[in-house]
């Protein structure tokens, strides 16, 4: 019995090993469960760490201010799409572009102190200055940086800018009319009851009353008694009707003194078109010698200048045709117009300039004889009548001559104001007159349009009236009109002049617009493309060329004779340099659907070099779609080598004054072979135009020009007939 419960006690190892395995395999799937639920979490993680990725991306580029970091040279490392909007321009291009460039020059100092301040410091930096985009715009901005390390411990700058241009012009408004509203006159402010809410202090000067005093009160405060009810009722209907009323008025003062005043009352509108406000301005008109004067100089005085204004200048004018009628004697008027005074007053503020037209009133003074009459018009316009030079026509031409060179000179020379050196010319026209019936206001047009002439002529000069530029002028008047119906009435058309190879094969060809005026007949480019970039009828027209030619390119797409063809468009430094250029050219090609490769936009030397960095911008953003380059009139400007260099150039196109004398002038023959030869090196195509005979033509292919453009080839024709050179 004790060997058998022994033996019922014995249980083998083996046995329990299926409990075991149950209870591993247990524990394996509970480690599973938990490893699932790790990596559900995980990736429910992941997920909300790539959505608030995307939120803060989305946020960063979209947000309200300009973010962006640069490094200690000051290159702009990253922008988001809100540096790009108010900078005005893609966020590629900003890239490795120092953000300096987008800063005023004068405000750049500023930006530069700061930012030494900031390294050396190590602490958060504002400050306020104003930027400009490549289109020429301006704004003010408040920038914020603060100083940061990289990942490898490389310092940069985080940068943080906004657009406070209209706070700034808040600002200059509330300073400009707490300046108007502290002027000589009394001025008091009222609400739509009549109440009385604000006076100014010559208000308290004129009627002794205090701005406590007067504040709650209605302007019957001040009534002198002297006037009947139905004036005070006529005034009201008035100013309900018209929203204004003007007239003297007798008011009492607060010492019971009555005096007569000049009262101006304006009625100011809220948004809903109610009246919210009523405002008075008055000042005393009892009569004085020294209110008498400055009545009369008010009147007949430019306030700024002290010199007599347009109704003095009429007046002075009647008096000079009369005295030289009798005289028998010449006398001139003399219109200037200063050169570039809008860019000063433009970009260095209206002080700035009224210091100029102070000046050049100084300098006109020295210049004129003392009884001549000098005026200003208004703007930058002066006048000068000179009375009783000659009686003779020579003469008195001679005098005009010497006396305007003075006045050019004078004026030409530099100007001083605030630190700051300034240049600023003159254009001037001469009105001659003597015994002829001409009034003051033709004789002050003739010598206007003689000023416009002399603008024309390159300024800084002087021009002389004559019936022959009366008769240009009203031609040109009447070819504008024209010319403002020619789009819509289809009166344009394309002529194309042939390019052609070595070989004498048509390669393209460069597309100039023609004017066939109804009456007319073909109007010459020379009269109308100038006149379209004077009134700025060239960016319409432009873009008609650039569609009209786009379009040719697509009907020659599906023919094999003209299907490699490249079309070269002229484009004018206004089509250029407006906003929105490039996405035009764009939009054009893809209007069309045509292959951009095909299409050649020509660029005078003047314009490419006019604002390089504007320029390299435009043309590479065009290039990256495959858009081609050439520069026209090659040679006859001032180009720089360095910025040759940097536009995305694919030819260098030689000017026909060149090819023309290239038999004639030895040292025209060396400045082509010199084009041909830096355009060879720096891997540009060459072409010449103005080609005309068969020893030009070999000239250019001995020495590495082989495309050809001219007459010896073709002469512009429309397109049926290019199309026939085509064929032959």
């Amino acid at each position: 019995m004790a060997e058998e419960k022994t033996r019922s006690l014995h249980v083998p190892g083996n046995l329990h090993a299926p409990e075991k395995t149950l209870d591993l395999l247990h524990e394996l799937q509970v480690h599973q469960i938990e490893l699932e639920m790790q990596n559900e979490e995980l990736r429910k993680t992941l997920a909300e760490l790539d959505t608030s990725r995307s939120q803060y991306f989305d946020f960063y580029d979209r947000a309200p201010v300009g973010y962006s970091t640069i490094n200690l040279e000051g290159q702009i490392l990253q922008a988001n799409l809100t540096t790009a909007r108010l900078l005005g321009t893609e966020r590629s291009s900003l890239l490795k572009q120092p953000f300096t460039r987008f800063i005023l020059k004068e405000d750049q100092d500023t930006f530069y102190l700061l930012c030494k301040k900031l390294v050396e410091d190590e602490s958060a930096i504002s400050c306020e200055l104003r930027m400009t985009r490549p289109d020429g715009t301006q704004f003010w901005a408040r920038i914020e940086a603060i100083l940061v390390n990289n990942e490898i411990g490389e310092p940069l700058l985080r940068i943080v800018f906004s657009d406070i241009s209209a706070l700034k012009q808040n600002e200059e408004d509330l300073r400009v009319a707490a300046i108007a509203f502290e002027s000589q006159l009394g001025i008091m402010v009222s609400n739509a009851d009549g109440i009385i809410i604000k006076v100014n202090q010559a208000f308290t000067t004129l009627t002794g009353y205090s701005a406590e005093e007067a504040i709650g009160q209605k302007p019957h405060l001040l009534s002198s008694g002297r006037h009947s009810k139905a004036f005070y009722q006529s005034m009201w209907s008035t100013l309900q009707t018209t929203g204004y009323w003007q007239g003297e008025i007798w008011n009492r003062r607060k010492n019971g003194k009555i005096y007569a005043e000049w009262l101006t009352i304006s009625q100011v509108s809220a948004p809903d078109g109610h009246v919210s406000h009523y405002i008075g301005t008055f000042s005393d008109i009892t009569a004085n010698e020294d209110a008498a004067a400055e009545i009369h100089r008010l009147a007949y005085y430019d306030p700024l200048t002290n010199l007599p204004n347009r109704r003095l200048l009429e007046d002075r004018l009647n008096q000079a045709l009369a005295s030289a009628y009798r005289s028998h004697m010449y006398g001139v008027i003399l219109f200037l117009d200063l050169d570039n005074f809008k860019l000063i007053n433009d970009t260095r503020g209206h002080a700035v300039g009224d210091l100029l037209l102070i000046e050049v009133a100084r300098r006109l003074h020295q210049v004129v004889r003392k009884g001549d009459t000098l005026a200003r018009l208004g703007g930058d316009e002066f006048v000068v009548i000179m009375e009783n030079l000659s009686v003779d026509i020579q003469q008195t031409t001679v005098l005009i001559e010497q006396i305007g060179e003075k006045i050019l000179i004078e004026l030409a020379r530099p100007y001083l104001f605030k630190g700051y050196e300034f240049h600023c010319s003159a254009s001037i026209g001469a009105g001659v007159y003597c015994e002829h019936q001409e009034t003051s206001e033709e004789l002050l047009r003739h010598a206007d349009i003689a000023m416009y002439h002399s603008k024309k002529a390159g300024r800084n000069t002087l021009r002389f009236f004559d019936p022959a530029m009366q008769a240009a002028v009203s031609i040109r008047a009447a070819l504008e009109k024209d010319l403002r119906h020619a789009l819509e009435q289809s009166q344009f058309l394309l002529f194309f002049q042939s390019q052609v190879n070595h070989d004498g094969e048509i390669i393209g060809a460069e597309v100039l617009v023609r004017w066939r005026h109804p009456e007319r007949g073909l109007v010459s480019p020379q009269d109308f493309i100038p006149l379209a970039e004077d009134t700025g009828l060239i960016l319409p027209i432009g873009q008609w060329v650039l569609d009209t030619a786009c379009a040719q390119l697509k009907l020659w797409e599906n023919t094999e004779a003209t299907r490699h063809l490249q079309l070269a468009v002229n484009v004018s430094a206004r089509q250029f340099r407006q906003t929105g250029f490039v996405e035009q050219v764009k939009q054009s090609i893809t209007q069309h659907t045509i292959n951009p490769a095909l299409l050649k936009l020509e660029l005078t030397e003047t314009l490419v070099l006019d604002n390089v960095d504007d320029t390299i911008a435009k043309m590479s953003q065009l290039k990256e779609i495959g858009v081609r380059f050439s520069m026209d009139d090659f040679g006859t400007g001032f180009s720089s080598l360095a910025y040759l260099t940097q536009l995305p150039l694919d030819q260098l196109k030689i000017d026909q004054s060149f090819v023309r004398n290239m038999g004639v002038k030895p040292r025209d023959a060396i400045i082509v072979q010199t084009i041909i030869g830096m355009a060879n090196n720096l891997g540009m195509e060459v072409i010449a135009e103005g080609v005309e005979t068969e020893a030009q033509r070999a000239f250019l292919e001995e020495h590495g020009c082989p495309s050809c453009q001219g007459y010896l080839f073709s002469k512009p024709v429309p397109v049926e007939q290019f199309e026939t050179l085509l064929a032959q």
